[in-house]
């Protein structure tokens, strides 16, 4: 289950609130009982875009190898985009 703070939380006592929970993870801030935001650690985001990336290159990869995409180069793609 995430750790959840109401926005009202944050705004009274500041960052200082969830300093000790970031540490177990991202922590939510929830507003008008509706969750808005995601405070993480700035390194844990860095990983999750890492894994992303890497992810949508395996993908891209499988892809191609399925012949669901082919090799063009820039100037080919430009030339369609202008077309």
């Amino acid at each position: 289950m995430p750790v959840t703070f109401p926005a009202q939380e944050v705004k009274r006592r500041g960052m200082s609130v969830m300093n000790e929970s970031l540490a177990h993870g991202p922590v939510w801030v929830i507003s008008n009982n509706t969750p808005k935001y995601v405070v993480m650690l700035a390194d844990e985001f860095k990983r999750m875009r890492h894994e992303a990336f890497v992810n949508e290159c395996l993908h891209s990869e499988a892809e191609y190898r399925a012949g669901l995409a082919e090799r063009v180069t820039v100037e080919e793609l430009m030339k369609e985009f202008d077309e």
